[in-house]
């Protein structure tokens, strides 16, 4: 069924896009497939791209958050396994991973460690060894 922007509480955009995906988890003990529909708003014109264009622009989307941040805020630090639920304390969470997130690459760029992975990073990682990182 077809419906409007507006019709959905989007004022502003153009489009309103339903993606549906299989979703294949990993590991040992893996469910099952499942199929789930993502959602997406957009403020582009019917005309401006084609579907596989418009696909493509949100698979795009989705590597760079899953390969960026996310993927290491979520599998080294646990993330999404968080049951912090209050808005504050997760924004805090939030941004004191971030802040690690940003420590290691600095401490990464400046050629100061080997370990190529987050979690084996933080395992050993102070906070008066992060101190003395942000003061280089």
């Amino acid at each position: 069924m077809a419906v409007t922007p507006e019709e959905v509480g989007l004022c502003g955009c153009w489009q309103v896009l339903a993606v549906q995906r299989e979703r294949t988890p990993l590991g040992a003990k893996a469910d099952p497939p499942s199929v789930e529909i993502g959602y997406y708003a957009s403020s582009l014109g019917q005309q401006e791209l084609t579907e596989p264009e418009l696909l493509q622009v949100v698979r795009d989307h989705w590597a760079a958050i899953e390969n960026g941040s996310h993927y290491r805020r979520d599998v080294s630090m646990g993330e999404d396994a968080s049951r912090v639920s209050k808005r504050g304390p997760a924004q805090i969470l939030a941004a004191l991973r971030n802040l690690a997130l940003g420590i290691y690459e600095l401490d990464r760029a400046r050629g100061r460690t080997k370990t190529k992975e987050l979690k084996a990073w933080c395992r050993r990682m102070t906070a008066s060894k992060a101190l003395k990182l942000l003061s280089h």
